[in-house]
């Protein structure tokens, strides 16, 4: 990045344009994509709008900005760490190396998570309200979408909770960016620290409608062949609950049994492999059709079952 920095640092520098820094960024980083992703995020303009700003003049701070964001990602540090933010769904994530980034096939597990709280709101009695939990939440972004997303007059309460305060934090900062645009949908949620559901209210117990989440589910060996972007980078604890990545689903299996009430909906992410005996697991639990979910890209990607009752 010394050209970079020589060209827009300085007292007797010259103003570089969108332009000029869009190009410089492409140049270091070997991508025109990212390059725009980054130059739109010091500018303050979304990437689709940088071509109606090319021939706007640069701030040197601005230009600084973007030389700290190249280095950052040529050292291998993911473009939404670097970014500071990604978009999930209909919202905008802060995410750094305390939580998971949040993936698309997870945005499936919402639209799944969404269907089954439509569904449950017909047995929800007058006067009562839906309780929805997402267990393990990272950055919030589950929880954080159902309560932003789930249109209806039916009361909605939605529990976010995490082991990890440091990660409770950063969903506290998204709790707080929610509630700066739809303050409705922020007061929706509350979060709590905890083990799995030792985070939640005793009372709650045979209340929630809805359990979800994406818990960590890669095994130890495959930790150590993941890219080294992810593998340096993310936490991992949000991706190895131990050596056979299954663990922390099969907490939320046995656990969410008592939570759940009858007839209530369970939504979890998984790897494609364990999908077989994941839903085996479900069966002799005594959960009703459990039923694998694909993603786009039709892999196995989540199970979706009910408690039994009504």
């Amino acid at each position: 990045m010394t050209q970079m920095r020589a060209s827009s640092s300085g007292p007797s520098a010259p103003v570089q344009s969108v332009r000029g820094l869009l190009t410089a960024t492409t140049a270091a980083l070997g991508s025109g994509p990212e390059a725009r992703w980054i130059v739109a995020h010091a500018t303050g303009v979304r990437a689709g709008d940088l071509v109606t700003r090319l021939d706007v003049a640069v701030a040197p701070e601005v230009s600084d900005t973007v030389h700290d964001m190249v280095d950052r990602r040529l050292s291998g540090e993911p473009l939404q760490y670097v970014l500071g933010t990604w978009a999930f769904r209909t919202l905008e994530i802060r995410v750094d190396r305390r939580v998971l980034i949040p993936r698309p096939e997870t945005e499936l597990v919402v639209a799944a998570a969404l269907d089954e709280l439509r569904m449950q709101e017909g047995g929800v009695p007058e006067g009562s309200k839906l309780v929805a939990v997402d267990l393990g939440t990272g950055a919030g972004a589950i929880a954080l979408s159902l309560a932003s997303e789930f249109e209806s007059a039916t009361p909605l309460e939605v529990w976010a909770t995490d082991v990890s305060t440091d990660v409770l934090d950063v969903v506290e900062l998204n709790l707080a960016a929610l509630g700066a645009r739809r303050p409705h949908a922020a007061r929706r949620v509350r979060v709590a620290s905890g083990w799995w559901f030792d985070a939640l209210p005793a009372d709650l117990a045979g209340e929630v409608r809805l359990v979800v989440s994406n818990p960590p589910y890669v095994t130890a060996a495959e930790w150590e062949a993941l890219d080294p972007v992810v593998r340096e980078h993310e936490p991992v604890g949000a991706l190895v609950p131990g050596p056979t990545g299954l663990e922390a689903i099969d907490v939320i299996l046995d656990g969410a049994r008592q939570w759940l009430g009858p007839g209530g909906s369970l939504v979890v992410e998984l790897a494609p492999g364990q999908a077989a005996s994941v839903a085996g697991r479900a069966a002799e639990l005594g959960y009703v059709e459990p039923a694998v979910r694909d993603d786009l890209a039709g892999r196995r990607r989540m199970l979706v079952t009910r408690t039994p009752g009504r």
